[in-house]
């Protein structure tokens, strides 16, 4: 579910990046930019939402394992997936659908290589204040409720955890969550700075909004792989035998 949350993050926007660095097409339409912003968000709100669901994942194995295959059944699972698709959906819709009320009649520059909610509606010349509002409450109650579901979760988990006597059982339980945190980390820092960017930055130089907004894109997909893949032994010893052939063979 995360990978192919990242993957849908990363072709939302890859038609435009491409069409620039390969093409110098700097132009895009106000329907196509409508669509992407649409998809560019709801990809953030699944991959949020997915982060939820494995922070949940996290807690049954670690405060309920015996119960966990019973719990987190594969039908289950796909009915969280269409719930999260379902929740997306309906909270950006009316962000999407009052981006068409806006008139644009100065600088149509966007900042980013790609089109963002915050980024559009500043560029209106019309009052934008109902989309701010909007933007601003879809934010919270998705990835900031989500925000603090993960942090109770972790409560819980390492309330559990502490109450372990063994140090070997502890240090095996905490292993389990590092590449979730990981990921968390890599997910949400970004995109906090980037809307305290957008809110509180407008006089900063355009490059700042450029380079948060790309790094807030990019880095998620890039890393979530690497995070995973280091926590699997055959990746690992796959990896050493290429960076230490001598060493594997003895």
């Amino acid at each position: 579910m995360l990978s192919t949350t990242d993957l849908g993050l990363c072709i939302s926007t890859l038609v435009t990046m491409l069409g620039i660095f390969w093409f110098n097409a700097r132009q895009i339409s106000f329907h196509a930019c409508v669509v992407q912003t649409f998809f560019i968000q709801l990809f953030t709100v699944m991959e949020s939402s997915v982060l939820l669901a494995m922070a949940f994942d996290r807690f049954i194995a670690i405060c309920n394992p015996l119960r966990y295959a019973t719990i987190l059944t594969d039908s289950r699972i796909v009915k969280v997936w269409f719930a999260i698709l379902f929740r997306g959906t309906v909270v950006l819709m009316p962000l999407v659908l009052l981006l068409q009320r806006l008139s644009f009649c100065q600088s149509h520059v966007l900042h980013h290589s790609y089109c963002f909610h915050p980024d559009i509606i500043q560029l209106s010349c019309s009052d934008n204040k109902i989309n701010s509002v909007l933007g601003l409450t879809a934010l919270i109650v998705t990835a900031g409720v989500d925000s603090i579901f993960i942090l109770l979760s972790y409560i819980l988990i390492i309330k559990t955890v502490l109450s372990i006597a063994s140090p070997e059982e502890r240090h095996k339980a905490f292993s389990t969550c590092i590449s979730h945190i990981g990921a968390v980390a890599i997910f949400y820092i970004p995109l906090i700075s980037l809307c305290f960017v957008h809110r509180f930055g407008k006089r900063a130089p355009p490059y700042v909004h450029t380079l948060r907004a790309n790094v807030y894109l990019l880095i998620p997909p890039v890393m979530n792989p690497i995070i995973y893949s280091v926590k699997t032994k055959q990746i690992r010893m796959a990896i050493k035998k290429v960076l230490f052939p001598k060493r594997a063979e003895i």
